[in-house]
């Protein structure tokens, strides 16, 4: 063999071995064996990461609440939900306020008084994107009797018609308390009685629940729908809201003597506590009569965030000022919320109507929510809950991965990806 034969035989051999050592080490895994490792889910890991915070969150949030029933006797239901995270979720006393037994549970339905309106003006906004309603049309166009010229749905919308209490025109005028007085009745009365108005329309501002219970009449007469039902297509089934639905009496019935299958509320300023009795003007709708619990309502929070139910240039308008800036008012109102100059970046909303109280505020800087619902008459005051708002100690920081409440509860997508930064599909 040549001395350059021998060179290139010894070359052939090295770069053999090396292959064969290099394939040793570098075995192909099988496809079965890859099956057989385990799965590590990342976003698990910042989960549990986060779990100690939350639990500090939830403690703190459950030493206002305990402290709230020891001094004033809070009775209800209290959610807190932070970074679309639910962190605190319980119920407090009894539903039987008289005998203190039946311990009252977080899936609870309770009457929302005048946080029905939030979701009377998301109806409204869901016809207007339907091309169904125009905001700035005299209501006339829809409730051709009404007697009154220059109110527009936006109007209503902003309390800012100037129309009288339809309460005291019922007191007054109503004849048998034992049947129920509706919304078409409502409107008859101003068509027969024409009570004089506060102020000309969009002459100022007056919080009254006829301009909500006029918006249940315009739904109901350019839907072909009852308010009960628009409501329920249109909002609860497609949100998932199974336990809510709005109370209708039966024309031609008397007034029942209580509302059945929800908690009942209590007048507390009596030596024991009074069951309120069912009444008359339980019958109008739009301004109050929902009934609900707070996940339902959380998770109509969280699809007006995610942009369920509307789009931004619509829904944005439910959170814009409806009135001048003005130094008798603190707040203003937008459609169906209330915007307050003591806290930027948020709304809320609060309720009170025969012996039930309500209160739902929002944070949408910071991703924060509480809603309460109790059956009492009377109970703490709103800086409470103001004050979980605005804790800034144990800050809960964002999902790892942003899945959404509706699609880890209810089991199927959002449409959006999210209220700011939505993705059309196709």
């Amino acid at each position: 063999m040549t001395k350059k034969l021998y060179y290139l035989f010894l070359i052939c051999i090295t770069i053999l071995c090396f292959v064969s050592c290099s394939d040793k080490d570098n075995e192909i895994i099988e496809p079965e064996i890859v099956k057989a490792l385990p799965v590590i889910n990342v976003d698990s890991i910042f989960i549990n990461l986060d779990n100690e915070i939350i639990k500090k969150k939830a403690a703190s949030v459950d030493k206002v609440m305990s402290n709230l029933r020891k001094k004033v006797g809070f009775n209800g239901t209290v959610l807190y939900a932070e970074q679309g995270r639910i962190i605190y979720n319980k119920a407090w006393g009894f539903r039987d306020l008289r005998k203190r037994r039946d311990s009252l549970q977080v899936e609870d339905r309770f009457q929302l008084s005048s946080v029905s309106k939030m979701f009377t003006a998301e109806a409204i906004m869901i016809l207007k994107n339907e091309g169904k309603i125009d905001y700035d049309t005299d209501i006339r166009e829809y409730i051709p009797e009404f007697p009154y010229e220059g109110i527009t749905t936006r109007l209503l919308l902003h309390h800012r018609s100037g129309l009288s209490r339809y309460e005291s025109l019922a007191d007054t005028k109503w004849p048998d308390r034992k049947k129920p007085f509706l919304n078409e009745d409502m409107i008859k009365y101003y068509a027969t009685h024409k009570p004089d108005p506060y102020f000309k329309p969009d002459g100022g501002f007056n919080y009254s629940n006829v301009n909500y219970a006029l918006l249940a009449s315009i739904i109901e007469r350019t839907s072909s729908m009852s308010f009960a039902d628009y409501m329920k297509v249109k909002i609860f089934e497609p949100i998932g809201m199974n336990d809510s639905y709005i109370y209708e009496m039966d024309p031609n019935s008397n007034v029942s003597q209580y509302i059945e299958d929800i908690v009942q509320g209590y007048y507390m300023d009596r030596r024991r506590p009074m069951q309120a009795p069912n009444e008359y003007l339980n019958g109008v709708k739009g301004d109050k009569m929902m009934i609900s619990n707070t996940e339902d309502m959380f998770k109509f929070m969280t699809a007006v965030d995610y942009g369920l139910l509307l789009p931004d240039s619509i829904q944005d308008e439910a959170f814009k000022p409806g009135s001048p800036k003005s130094r008798k008012r603190k707040d203003n109102y937008g459609f169906g919320w209330r915007i307050p100059s003591k806290h930027p970046g948020c709304y809320f909303h609060y309720g009170w109507w025969k012996a039930y109280r309500s209160f739902f505020i929002r944070d949408d800087v910071n991703d924060k929510t509480i809603i309460v619902l109790t059956n009492t008459n009377k109970g703490p005051n709103s800086d409470h809950f103001w004050k979980i708002i605005n804790d800034k100690t144990n800050p809960i920081p964002p999902a790892s991965v942003n899945i959404t409440y509706w699609e880890t509860q209810i089991g199927s997508r959002f449409p959006y990806s999210s209220y700011r930064q939505r993705v059309i599909e196709e």
